[in-house]
Formats: structure tokens, C-alpha cells, sequence
């Protein structure tokens, strides 16, 4: 008997697609999982090294940087779930969400640490 594949949701959804693209869904799932630890990385480096800053824009940019890791790992299994049905379905891709708040994230913590550069 075959092992039922994990989320159901997914792929009891559609025909198998081409594993070329699925692999790729993977990839793009396991690129987001790093940048959520490089974020995490940076917010706990950025908080241990100090790096002379003022302790509130540190201490923000940190926050900042480490809460947005934290959110990143599981909106990037919520992106690889929304792509791989998708392409199961033979349906467009749906846009992704994540880009921008992190973006907007990472421009925060960097105007953060730069206000913490003035402000020592």
C-alpha cells in the first residue's frame, strides 16, 4: 500500500505535474527557509555584537529582523502549498505576498541601525 503524501490538501489536488517544476517549488520553499535563518542570524548577531550602536535602534532592528525570520518559515510552507497546488490544477501561479513585507522589514532594521549609528 502506498504511504499517503503530506498535506493531503495539496496533493489530492489535480495530476501529478512535471517534476521539474515541483522541484523548483521546492527550491524557491527551501531559498525562503534560508533567508528566514539569515534573518534570524542577523537580528541575533546585530543584538551579541552590539556594534556601538545606540541600545534602542539596536535593540529595534533586532526585534525587527528576528521576528521577521520567525514569520518567514512558515509563510514560505504557505507559498510552496499555494504553488504546488496550482501547478497540480495546471491553474496560474498565484502572487506571492512575502516579498514585499520583508522587504519592508529589512528596510526597517536597516534605517534602524543607521539612525543607531547617529544616535551613539
Amino acid at each position: 500500500m502506498a504511504r499517503e503524501r503530506f498535506p493531503q490538501s495539496v496533493y489530492s489536488a489535480g495530476d501529478e505535474p512535471d517534476a521539474r517544476f515541483s522541484l523548483a517549488n521546492e527550491r524557491t520553499f527551501l531559498a525562503w527557509i534560508r533567508t528566514a535563518l539569515a534573518l534570524l542570524a542577523g537580528g541575533i548577531a546585530l543584538e551579541v555584537l552590539g556594534l556601538g550602536l545606540h541600545d534602542g535602534f539596536r535593540i529595534a532592528a533586532s526585534i525587527v529582523l528576528m521576528l521577521t525570520g520567525i514569520a518567514a518559515a512558515p509563510m514560505a510552507w504557505w507559498g510552496w502549498a499555494r504553488y504546488e497546488k496550482a501547478l497540480r490544477l495546471n491553474a496560474p501561479l498565484p502572487h506571492s505576498p512575502f516579498a514585499l513585507p520583508v522587504a519592508g522589514a529589512v528596510t526597517v532594521s536597516g534605517v534602524l541601525v543607521f539612525l543607531g549609528f547617529l544616535a551613539r
